[in-house]
């Protein structure tokens, strides 16, 4: 028999294509006749304005249309953010184009359409307008006051409040051993993907349709919201999403500039385009994970923890961002507090706060990074309080296999985890027992040397229950149409999206096993719906997942499919013969029978050598997602060995480790390698990447000079390891990875760095960890320590 492709280590395909200088981005995509967008952005994050005169602009050289606010609402209205399950959530009108009133720095305004973006830029800055300042709301604390408002009609800036808490929650606590807090202040990031949003919008004046070329993660998401909000059919609007460049989440929301291309084009009749710039993108794309989060873990006499309680302040920035809502990061933290450990007693509050910033969304491992970094803080403090070994501390706490599944007070179902089986695998990789020592060496000889851990639950591969009960049109279904040709080779259609991580490779992978063909004869086609079916996309870690599962079901079916026919040609029950290797054969001896190639030519040229009742279908599909949980958890552990400059403050990593539980491992080759992409987006959250704002609304981390990101120089060696705990609600046995490397990286680092500083006495709470910080974290607590 073949060797499985499941299980094999491949690169992708596309990658000697996209090498090679020959992708296809949507920049590289142009139509007769299109015209290039400029977009005049608000320099003040809060002011009233008046646009005064539109008539130099109109009048510059290759412009063909100057559309504000009221002609551009001629196609398009406002949209709304609201969730039928949190009526308390309230979020602004946003528009297409700012009207009367803007509300953070780079908000669209008006836009200009000419024959080339040059031409387009020179025109916006013949547009007079008039603003009148009003107060800005930046800070966390400063929207918690009131002290001004962030929409001059709303009447405070508390977007949404959410409070849960089990019964005997303040008990627990009052006669607990021991009682850690830490409050830990999370800073904005953002994803900075290598190609920055696109738009190309065509709209055809005859037959009433649009074909939009985006890069995008969720083209079926997005051609859903495109004709509610053009007021068009669905089936009349085309999204293709080409190679994407990336995305990280950053590109699975509804922006204004897409929104007003989309609208320009039905407007004007030409095509429209837009590719962000660098600036643009810094200054527009969501933001992620501004939060003050303050924590509180009760320890029992017996050195397990018996209660959690968190009190979480989001930054939201200007609205919630639609239509899947900001507030999902705060939830999903809540979600993943307390990790793998088993707490009886949880409780949590988190307010969401307005702000005249950028919106925050969801990005890269949603809200998990959040509740690893404050978990795995305070069980370091109860490790220090105790005087115990961190690694016997958090054995003992586990929630063990036996116990699962188990249902944890944050609400989240824990079942097929590993968590010992991976803190072994963890602690054998580094070598820990001869690593402490090296430690204590290197510290005997001056070096300021950290070691940090963190265990982590995540929670992939969302159910219909996670956007369905909110009456959000987000699709956490799959559907995969395969399709044999006469040749025998088969060409798939599904509604999963390729972003780099390589989900088209492994569907490949997944039907390969389930027809017994060679991989070279599967073809994978996606990101275009006019051909491939509603589907979810690229979300929450779902494509082996779910992609997957359909992706087995439907080739298990065109399977049985052949088998049938061959069954009736070679005059032998179908049960008795396989295919393998694009072969039919016996299932006993292995001997060959026929080629498939031969079978699929005689079913499509000669269906006369079938029975009447026999007509084999060469198109089959399958459509799913998961039933029962709404999340599919996944775990792991990740361990990070930091040095810290006593002179300049500035922190290395010099290694770091995973061990992670992603269930069947359908390509260790993607997987490790998503996995440690993962791993230095949580780096730069832990010492480089901040979204700078001033005291008055005004960004400050416009440039890649301003915003600090990870270089290759900064990238330790990344280690990565599996344990394989099949999912048991699945064939498959896949669960979610792309984003593991993320979720637990950040807290590891933080750990290490605060393991470094101990014999001094500091401590970092703030996160990036900046130089200045940690030279005062050395230098506050005893003075002259450091030479």
């Amino acid at each position: 028999m073949a060797r499985p492709f499941i299980g094999r280590p491949m690169p992708r395909e596309a990658t000697r294509r996209l090498v090679a200088g020959r992708g296809r981005y949507v920049d590289d995509i142009s139509q007769s006749g299109q015209l290039h967008v400029a977009f005049l952005r608000s320099p003040r994050p809060h002011a009233s304005f008046k646009i005064t005169d539109i008539a130099d602009a109109q009048s510059s050289a290759g412009v063909v249309a100057v559309l504000t606010c009221d002609e551009i609402e001629a196609a398009i209205g406002p949209w709304q953010c609201v969730l039928s399950n949190a009526p308390n959530l309230f979020s602004p009108e946003q528009r297409a184009l700012a009207r009367d009133y803007v509300v953070f720095q780079g908000e669209p305004i008006a836009m200009v359409l000419a024959e080339s973006r040059a031409e387009a830029e020179d025109a916006l800055e013949l547009i007079a307008i008039e603003f009148d300042d009003l107060p800005a709301v930046t800070s966390l604390n400063e929207a918690l006051s009131g002290s001004a408002r962030t929409h001059v009609n709303a009447k405070s800036n508390l977007a949404f409040e959410y409070a849960q808490s089990t019964p005997a929650l303040d008990a627990t606590f009052e006669k607990a051993e021991h009682v850690v807090s830490r409050r830990l202040t999370f800073n904005r990031k953002t994803g900075v993907p290598l190609e920055p949003r696109s738009v190309l919008a065509s709209y055809d004046t005859v037959e009433d349709t649009m074909t939009v070329y985006a890069s995008h993660q969720m083209p079926h998401q997005l051609q859903l919201i495109i004709a509610r909000l053009l007021g068009m059919q669905i089936n009349d609007v085309r999204v293709v999403c080409p190679d994407v460049g990336g995305g990280f989440g950053v590109k699975m929301h509804i922006y204004p500039e897409e929104m007003a291309v989309c609208a320009a084009s039905k407007l004007i009749g030409k095509p429209v385009k837009y590719v962000a710039d660098r600036i643009e993108s810094m200054l527009s794309d969501i933001h992620a994970r501004e939060y003050i989060v303050e924590g509180s873990l009760a320890i029992d006499a017996n050195g397990r923890i018996s209660a959690l309680k968190v009190d979480a302040i989001q930054g939201l920035g200007a609205y919630s961002v639609y239509p899947r809502s900001s507030t999902a990061e705060g939830m999903s933290a809540l979600r993943a507090m307390g990790g793998p450990y088993k707490i009886e007693q949880y409780g949590a509050r988190l307010r969401s706060l307005l702000q005249n910033k950028v919106m925050t969304g969801q990005y890269r491992s949603v809200g998990h990074p959040i509740a690893v970094a404050i978990t795995e803080s305070l069980v370091e403090e109860a490790v220090k309080i105790r005087g115990e070994d961190p690694i016997e501390f958090r054995r003992r706490n586990f929630v063990a296999d036996s116990e699962m599944p188990w249902m944890s007070p944050t609400g989240g179902r824990m079942l097929d985890l590993s968590h010992e089986k991976c803190l072994d695998k963890l602690l054998a990789l580094c070598d820990y027992a001869n690593l402490k020592q090296s430690i204590a060496t290197w510290r005997e000889e001056g070096r300021l040397v950290g070691f940090g851990l963190a265990s982590f639950v995540e929670f992939t591969a969302t159910g219909p229950e996670g956007y369905g009960r909110s009456n959000v049109p987000v699709s956490s279904l799959d559907t995969v149409v395969v399709t044999m040709d006469p040749s025998g080779t088969v060409t798939a259609q599904c509604s999963a999206s390729e972003i780099g991580q390589g989900i088209q490779l492994g569907i490949a992978q997944v039907l390969a096993d389930a027809l017994g063909l060679p991989i070279g004869r599967i073809r994978v086609k996606l990101g275009d719906t006019q051909s491939a079916p509603h589907g979810g996309g690229a979300w929450s870690s779902r494509g082996a997942a779910i992609t997957g599962e359909v992706a087995w079901r439907a080739g298990r079916k065109l399977r049985s499919e052949l088998l049938t026919a061959a069954g009736v040609l070679l005059q032998a029950h179908p049960d008795q013969l396989e295919v393998s290797d694009g072969e039919i054969v016996e299932k006993e001896t292995g001997h060959v029978r026929m080629q498939v190639s031969e079978l699929a030519e005689a079913i499509q040229f000669r269906p006369y050598d079938f029975p009447r009742d026999v007509r084999p279908q060469l198109t089959v599909s399958d459509m799913g997602g998961r039933d029962g949980d709404t999340f599919l958890p996944t775990n792991g552990v990740q361990a990070s060995l930091v040095e810290i400059d006593k002179m300049s403050g500035k922190v290395a990593v010099l290694k770091h480790w995973v061990v992670e539980d992603c269930g069947r491992v359908i390509n260790p080759l993607l997987v490790d390698e998503q996995i440690r992409g993962g791993v230095v987006q949580g780096i730069g959250e832990a010492l480089y990447e901040h979204c700078r704002y001033t005291e008055d609304g005004q960004y400050a981390s416009g440039t890649l000079a301003d915003y600090l990101l990870p270089m290759a120089a900064d990238t330790p060696d990344i280690v990565v390891a599996h344990v394989e705990t099949p999912y048991s609600g699945s064939i498959l046995g896949a669960k979610g990875a792309g984003e593991a490397g993320t979720c637990a990286s950040t807290a590891a680092v933080l750990n290490a760095v605060n393991n470094a500083l101990d014999q001094f006495g500091g401590r970092i709470d703030t996160l990036p960890v900046s130089p200045v910080a940690v030279l005062s974290a050395l230098g506050a607590f005893e003075e002259g320590a450091v030479s």
